[in-house]
């Protein structure tokens, strides 16, 4: 037997034993939920937290994160089952796995990526990307300009968090890479402008999940007012944008940004190094990459909508509001998939057989998002099982009423917990909104119902922008074919210090809103605060290193 043939079947096997064990696991029942929450000694105690921070501290220490997160699912079994073995081993197969890998949304996700994966495929194929690259090479000069490209292209992609951290990776990888960029750099400027550009743009698919957790219908209005009081998502990108036009970095950053003007933008090892991207030097035009990306763009947005009822009468507020982003992505880009490959065969770039071969080596590049992807749904599942909400809503609801100048700061870094170790930014907006609406309805004119539902919504998104397993983050990482700990290591600094002066921009807000001061006044003020706190942390890190 060959050594081709002996590779095959050390992963065929396998993968055809594990499918064979989930097709004999007998599907989840509906009430798993409720007997969790019946037996378990874990339930809506401090501990439903615990196996989310031991996946993320593992995935730290070891720089390995699908053990870590394997670890972290065996964990929340564990106590969902009071350590009984038999059921330890049912919750982390039939409840975490094959429940998540199941799940309708998650499928219309995991199909998104495959089909986007493919394009990527035809176009590097096609020499679209090799194509841009040239062209930006004559275009953008410096290693300020393309960061800066790449910052104007997220911002311009505020439709969809996923769609914009797979879009813009795909097309600044060869400009980044040009300018000796490290790749690390690429994910965080990815990151930067996904979730906190996605949730203040009123039409995203953000904009219409939070309206979707207001009940009297008013919800874009809500999220609409909420936009200047959003502030780590606004002070995410003056940080980002300071820290690009300065030309600076602190933190493991500046090692990796250090590195890749030597000429290594992994600093390390390249997890998406096997992809095929051969293309012959001189091959395609700009607009093999940029037609399909538009079409593809048009195609995600019209998808939407008509999840949402476009066509069948709703308007295209009310579409966007309503619509199903997970089916509405995997339709576009189906359609965007099959225009480029019916482009490119016109075109002559390739035959249709060598088109049809992009696909599975499109599949094979997602693989590691795909597999970070479906343990961090299976951790999120788990903790869901063990109250962890549940706990932290109860937290919220038992200090709601007291001293409210301080309450957008307490809800600010509740929600940043919530999201940092459930790795769910939608998530943390289901459970924290509604019961700030309850205490504040924001119909009663009370300004600080604003203030604390815009810190309920920049909590969730700081908390999901530090945290390893979160979409948006492993996204990212996908986005920019960087190692994913990597990414969450050299992020988490600059997360975590605009996260500090967004908490001090909410205590102004909530002090300025009980005394019926303008509680915007603390947008500028905390702008301020960030930009000086990021170049004088440059500037520090700068010295340091050139005293080392």
């Amino acid at each position: 037997m060959n050594r081709s043939v002996k590779n095959r079947l050390a992963w065929i096997l396998p993968a055809g034993l594990l499918a064979a064990l989930f097709l004999a696991m007998p599907v989840m029942a509906e009430d798993v939920a409720e007997k969790i929450a019946s037996s378990s000694h874990f339930y809506n105690t401090f501990w439903a937290l615990i196996p989310s921070f031991v996946a993320i501290i593992l995935a730290l220490i070891t720089k390995e994160v699908y053990s870590s997160l394997l670890i972290g699912i065996i964990v929340a079994a564990g106590f969902a089952a009071n350590w009984n073995f038999e059921e330890t081993l049912n919750n982390v197969f039939t409840n975490g796995i094959v429940a998540s890998v199941s799940d309708s949304y998650n499928v219309g996700i995991l199909v998104f990526l495959i089909m986007l994966g493919a394009i990527v495929s035809l176009m590097n194929k096609a020499g679209g990307s090799a194509a841009f690259g040239r062209w930006a090479e004559a275009h953008i000069k410096t290693r300020r300009g393309a960061q800066l490209s790449t910052i104007l292209l997220g911002i311009l992609i505020f439709i969809d968090d996923y769609f914009n951290c797979l879009t813009v990776g795909s097309v600044m990888r060869p400009v980044t890479d040009r300018h000796k960029i490290s790749r690390a750099k690429l994910a965080y400027l990815i990151d930067a402008t996904a979730a906190p550009v996605c949730i203040i743009a009123p039409i995203s698919s953000w904009a219409a999940a939070v309206s979707g957790f207001v009940d009297d219908g008013s919800g874009l209005a809500l999220f609409i007012r909420t936009i200047p009081y959003n502030l780590y998502a606004l002070l995410t990108i003056a940080m980002m944008l300071t820290l690009t036009l300065k030309n600076l970095d602190y933190g493991p950053m500046l090692k990796f940004e250090k590195n890749a003007k030597a000429g290594d933008i992994f600093s390390g090892a390249n997890p998406y190094e096997n992809e095929a991207n051969n293309v012959p030097e001189g091959k395609g035009r700009v607009i093999d990459l940029v037609l399909p990306i538009i079409v593809l763009v048009i195609c995600c947005v019209i998808g939407m909508i008509y999840t949402g009822g476009f066509f069948s009468g709703a308007n295209f507020i009310e579409a966007f509001s309503n619509s199903d982003a997970s089916i509405g992505l995997m339709l576009g880009s189906a359609f965007g998939l099959l225009f480029a490959i019916i482009y490119y065969v016109a075109r002559r770039s390739f035959t249709f057989k060598e088109a049809m071969s992009c696909v599975p080596e499109g599949f094979k590049a997602m693989v590691p998002a795909i597999m970070i992807l479906v343990f961090a749904w299976s951790l999120k599942n788990m903790t869901s099982f063990l109250g962890a909400d549940v706990y932290v809503a109860g937290l919220i609801e038992g200090s709601a009423k007291g001293l409210q100048m301080f309450l957008p700061a307490v809800i600010f870094l509740i929600g940043c917990v919530l999201s940092f170790a459930t790795g769910t930014s939608w998530g943390t907006f289901g459970i924290l909104i509604p019961i700030v609406l309850n205490a504040f309805p924001w119909s009663s004119g009370n300004p600080i119902s604003i203030v604390c539902v815009a810190a309920c919504m920049a909590g969730a998104v700081c908390g999901d922008h530090c945290s390893p397993i979160s979409d948006t983050t492993i996204m990212s990482s996908a986005g920019a074919q960087c190692s994913h700990v990597n990414h969450v290591s050299t992020q988490l600094p600059y997360a975590l210090t605009c996260a500090f002066v967004s908490a001090l921009g909410y205590l102004l807000a909530g002090i300025f809103a009980v005394n019926r001061i303008p509680a915007v006044i603390a947008l500028p003020l905390s702008i301020v605060l960030m930009i000086g706190v990021t170049i004088t942390l440059g500037r520090k890190a700068d010295k340091a290193e050139a005293q080392g």
